[in-house]
């Protein structure tokens, strides 16, 4: 029993051994294509069925495929030709991230029904698609001025993606007599490149060096990348200072003040920083006087004056001077500075204020005494004679007279005004004549004392205010200062109004000042269609003794605002109700239907209305003139128009925010209307259907008898004697009398008592016309409440341009019936 179940086992396991065994086999052969990187799409590579010896038609019947081994399909076999195409562009640089010489993209083709798979290697051979690159684009370094040469410097070297004869094969640098570059070639053949110094440098001649370096590739045609070096180099204290000249030469008075500039020595050195940084000093050859009288500040080089300098005792001094840089090995340089005293005359005048007055009033009288001086000098023959002399003298109203000898009085020359000069600075100068000579100044502070000479000044005498109508009751409105130049008490001022009375109203009642500053308040609240301006006086007036006061006129005009919306006078209608308007079908274009007429109490922009069309049941029917209300009909009515027209009218003011007003206007249309008082022709072209003309021939006949029997009456009539007064018989259907009708005066055509066939006139008329293919409707116009009626000509019928005949039966002057 048992080897009946391992005989079937071990054939099982047999079959799948040997199928994998022969789909291995056939997969031990490798085909080997190369192509270069960046093949453009569908570009040809190898034919497959050919190399490998298969029949194309069975790669569709074998569902033949390509499968590519860890990496991105980039290739696509064609079915029908057999040929490997490449399906994406390949980069090189993508697939193989290292640099090695070989990259192979590995992939299968895979054939069913027997399986079969054919391995492929496709070498991806390395074009010059990559320039070389820098890391760094800017290389900076700093290089002592000191360096010897020959020194070495390590740059940042550059990288090239590419392989091979495609990556980098030397470096360029840019004209330099200082710098060169060494290249040298690393153990994977890599190309490294060192900065070497080839000259002495000096940062006094050139403190910066820019170079260009280039890499180039190997490549055809060679690519190449640059990078910029950029050598700063630092400065050593190799140079040592030095003055502009080895012996300056300088005059000083004597006397000068201490602190007094005598002369500024500059040195200069060529380094920088600290190597440049001077300080200066006296040397062991400079006397101890010397260095009592002068000072030399270290930093700057300036020599001042620090003690007396006497040229009876010292006519001349000598300084030897040093200047040392401040470098780790000092330098230093020399100069000699000869100073030669100037002689002068040291004595000064003096000047003395015997008696004196502080301040005056501005009214003091021509003539006032101010003060006693008195002058003297110390020195002898001209140092000692002196003279005494006020600044701007011209320009001030006090004048000196000498009043014996040394002596002198300060009195007022011109009258003196508060307001102009409040305050007097007046300085004596005292001269000697010595050579030069010398000076003193003395001043006097002098007060002018104010009085209540100036009443006071508005800027304008006449103010002009724009006040908007419905302000609020307390609302400021401007502000009135006046200015009084006076002082104290004469300064304050009060402001009120003036009194006056408009219409039994008092300005108090409308206007408010404030007694202290002026401010204007409204204190009602004005409407401009009551209240248009205002006309009135402020005073102000000052606190001095007496009181000096002035006024000034202020004019208060009040502004529109748009608070009145617009009333619409015409057509009249009750509030809430429709205007209703009665037009002929037949109306013409153009034709006045109403004039919509509204005012508006407010002024100027707003009170100009204009009109606007709200609401209208056909728009191509009416127009509306924005400006003066006229509706007018845009063309002439047709059959299809509604007999009733509605049309919304805004009536619309300018103001901001614009207030406005409706008016809804019925229009109702008849056919005709008709008045024996006036008439007018309103043309209809008639279109002669077969329709029209039977109802033509019908209308004909029964005029044709109705006239017949009316000249019949009138033949009857004119046999019968005139009677007294005339009994209006009631109207028919056939006829219509006018009870507001005119008789004609003038005309004998037409009898007093005759009474007219609507038919029969009509039937006239349309003989007349016919012949023009056109009829004449003659279009009453109907007074209020007086009855109308309509003719009975076809809808079909339109109305035409207007025709030139017109009966004149009826257009004589007319009288009312009894």
């Amino acid at each position: 029993m048992m080897a009946l179940f391992v005989a079937p086992l071990r054939t099982r396991l047999i079959v799948p051994v040997f199928t994998f065994m022969a789909v291995w086999g056939c997969a031990l052969s490798i085909t080997r294509y190369s192509i270069p990187e960046e093949m453009e799409e569908g570009s040809f590579v190898a034919n497959l069925a050919t190399d490998l010896g298969l029949d194309v038609r069975s790669l569709v019947q074998r569902s033949a495929k390509l499968d590519v081994i860890h990496s991105k399909n980039y290739l696509d076999i064609n079915k029908e030709t057999g040929e490997l195409i490449i399906r994406e562009k390949i980069d090189r640089e993508s697939i193989c991230m290292t640099k090695t010489t070989s990259c192979f993209l590995k992939m299968d083709v895979i054939l069913e029904n027997p399986i079969r798979i054919f391995n492929i290697e496709l070498e991806i051979m390395d074009i010059n698609d990559n320039a070389p690159l820098f890391r760094r684009k800017t290389m900076h370094l700093d290089i002592s001025e000191a360096t010897p040469p020959g020194e070495r410097f390590s740059l940042t070297n550059a990288v090239d993606a590419d392989v091979g004869a495609n990556s980098i094969k030397t470096y360029y640098l840019s004209e330099s007599k200082y710098f060169n570059i060494d290249i040298q070639t690393g153990s994977d053949g890599s190309k490294y490149v060192d900065l070497v110094l080839s000259g002495n440098l000096d940062r006094e001649e050139h403190s910066v060096h820019n170079l260009i370096l280039t890499a180039v590739d190997g490549g055809v045609p060679p690519r190449s990348g640059t990078a910029s070096i950029v050598i700063n180099v630092l400065d050593i204290n190799d140079n040592a200072p030095l003055f502009s000249q080895p012996v300056y030469a300088v005059n000083v008075s004597e006397n000068s003040a201490a602190g007094t500039v005598v002369m500024t020595l500059n040195a200069t050195d060529l380094d920088e920083g600290t190597n440049a940084q001077l300080v200066y000093s006296y040397t062991l050859y400079t006397s101890e006087k010397t260095q009592e009288v002068f000072s030399l500040d270290p930093n700057s080089g300036e020599i001042k004056v620090k003690g007396v300098i006497d040229y009876e005792e010292s006519q001349s001094f000598e300084m030897h001077i040093q200047a040392q840089d401040r470098g780790a090995n000092p330098r230093s340089g020399q100069c000699k500075v000869l100073l030669n005293v100037t002689d002068l005359n040291d004595n000064y005048p003096e000047v003395t204020i015997k008696s004196v007055k502080s301040s005056l009033t501005e009214d003091v009288a021509v003539g006032t005494l101010i003060a006693v001086i008195s002058v003297r000098d110390r020195d002898s023959g001209g140092n000692g004679e002196v003279e005494l002399s006020l600044n701007q003298e011209k320009t001030l109203p006090f004048i000196l007279n000498k009043s014996s000898e040394g002596y002198f009085e300060l009195l007022v020359s011109k009258p003196l005004d508060r307001e102009l000069i409040s305050k007097y600075d007046i300085t004596l100068r005292v001269t000697d004549k010595g050579s030069p000579p010398l000076a003193e100044n003395e001043t006097i502070t002098l007060d002018i004392l104010d009085i209540n000479d100036n009443a006071p000044k508005f800027p304008q005498s006449f103010y002009t205010i724009h006040v908007v109508e419905n302000n609020l009751p307390g609302a400021l409105l401007t502000s009135l200062s006046a200015f009084d130049p006076d002082l104290n008490e004469n300064q304050y001022l009060v402001y009120f109004i003036m009194e006056k009375e408009i219409v039994n109203t008092s300005m108090s009642m409308l206007f408010s000042i404030n007694p202290e500053n002026g401010d204007l308040y409204a204190l009602k609240t004005f409407d401009y269609e009551r209240e248009r301006d205002f006309l009135f006086h402020i005073e102000a007036r000052d606190s001095g003794v007496p009181p000096l006061s002035s006024n000034v006129t202020v004019h208060i005009i009040i502004l529109d605002q748009n608070d009145n919306t617009p009333l619409i006078v015409s057509p009249w209608r009750a509030q809430g109700s429709v205007v209703e308007e009665v037009i002929p079908r037949s109306t013409d274009k153009g034709h006045l239907v109403a004039k919509v007429i509204a005012i508006d109490a407010d002024s100027e922009q707003n009170s100009r209305v204009t009109y606007q069309l709200l609401q209208i049941t056909d728009s191509t029917l009416f127009s509306l003139d924005q400006y003066n209300g006229e509706i007018r009909t845009t063309r002439m009515f047709s059959y299809r128009d509604p007999r009733v027209q509605r049309l919304v009218i805004v009536a619309k003011d300018n103001g901001q925010p614009a207030l406005s007003a409706t008016v809804t206007i019925k229009i109702s249309t008849v056919e005709h209307v008709f008045s024996f008082s006036e008439t007018t022709e309103v043309p209809i072209e008639y279109d002669f259907t077969d329709l029209n003309l039977y109802l033509v021939i019908g209308l004909g006949a029964v005029s044709f008898l109705l006239l017949i029997t009316i000249l019949v009456i009138i033949v009857l009539k004119c046999q019968k004697p005139k009677p007294k007064a005339i009994k209006m018989p009631p109207a028919n259907r056939n006829s219509v009398i006018s009870r507001n009708s005119m008789i004609s005066q003038r005309s004998s055509t037409i009898a007093d008592s005759t009474l007219i066939s609507s038919d029969a006139y009509w039937y006239s008329l349309f003989l007349a016309e016919t012949r023009k293919g056109k009829v004449v409707v003659r279009q009453p116009i109907i007074p209020k409440g007086a009855g109308y009626f309509v003719s009975s000509i076809p809808r079909s019928i339109g109305p035409s341009e207007t025709t030139d005949s017109r009966a004149s039966t009826l257009e004589g002057p007319r009288r009312e019936l009894p």
